[in-house]
């Protein structure tokens, strides 16, 4: 604390002396999987909507951006310890028991998601006695599914690729497949080139809310990216129709 005081009186003493001062760089923790259109780190390199997204506002208010990519379990962990300012995506409902008694400020509403089971055409409004196999991406908990899979039935199967889990259910392997609806358009429009091959299913156990940025360090940033957004609305429902990372969602 002694030294951070000692910096931010340096640097108040060099700009009342005239001298220019950058802005702190943002660290933002994100996810480190293919998780398009939302985002997806691959072979060292950042993009997706979120990408362009925080690129747009960081760009606008002069701030340089460090994008630090880590497993989901180790990124809640850094934003906890401090070692990432931020944390995108992010939602207070998500991991509860990990948050606390702790002070996380959330962001305004940053892109709609539904996160729920999509299946093959033919097993659409079978209902969940007809699911006894469920995919889902490790690292994530399927929620609304948590008590029936504790109750044995259905039981999940992890895959860390997206696109090999969306084959599986494609293929009959599994039997649905839990994730957000926006990114299973994603795979079989763009990657699969199947759409259509399987379809949300609003009758299965699902969540609907939205994505936040997160900070425990800097909620001072957070309200100038409120702001930002607020002041911007054109361009991010554009980046938002760009990258389809909406694609399904019913309006909330």
């Amino acid at each position: 604390m002694i030294q951070q005081c000692k910096r931010w009186l340096g640097v108040l003493l060099l700009c009342g002396a005239g001298v220019a001062c950058a802005r702190e760089p943002l660290v933002i923790g994100v996810e480190n999987l293919h998780y398009l259109p939302l985002a997806s780190h691959e072979k060292g390199v950042y993009r997706g909507f979120a990408r362009d997204l925080l690129d747009a506002f960081a760009e606008d208010l002069g701030y340089k951006v460090e994008y630090r990519p880590l497993p989901v379990p180790r990124l809640y962990a850094a934003l906890l310890a401090g070692q990432v300012d931020f944390k995108f995506p992010d939602n207070a409902n998500w991991k509860r028991e990990i948050r606390a008694g702790r002070e996380i400020h959330y962001s305004e509403p940053v892109a709609a998601y539904v996160d729920g089971t999509s299946v093959a055409p033919a097993r659409l409004g079978a209902g969940p006695q007809a699911i006894r196999r469920l995919g889902t991406l490790g690292g994530f908990t399927p929620w609304p599914w948590l008590e029936r899979i504790r109750a044995g039935r259905p039981s999940l199967s992890e895959n860390t690729s997206l696109e090999a889990l969306v084959r599986q259910a494609v293929a009959g392997r599994v039997d649905g497949v839990y994730a957000s609806v926006a990114v299973i358009h994603y795979q079989l429009d763009h990657v699969l080139k199947r759409p259509g091959a399987l379809v949300f299913d609003a009758a299965l156990p699902h969540s609907r809310d939205h994505y936040h940025l997160s900070t425990l360090r800097r909620p001072e940033v957070l309200r100038e990216f409120n702001d930002w957004m607020r002041k911007n609305p054109a361009r991010i429902v554009a980046l938002k129709s760009r990258h389809g990372v909406e694609k399904g969602v019913p309006a909330l």
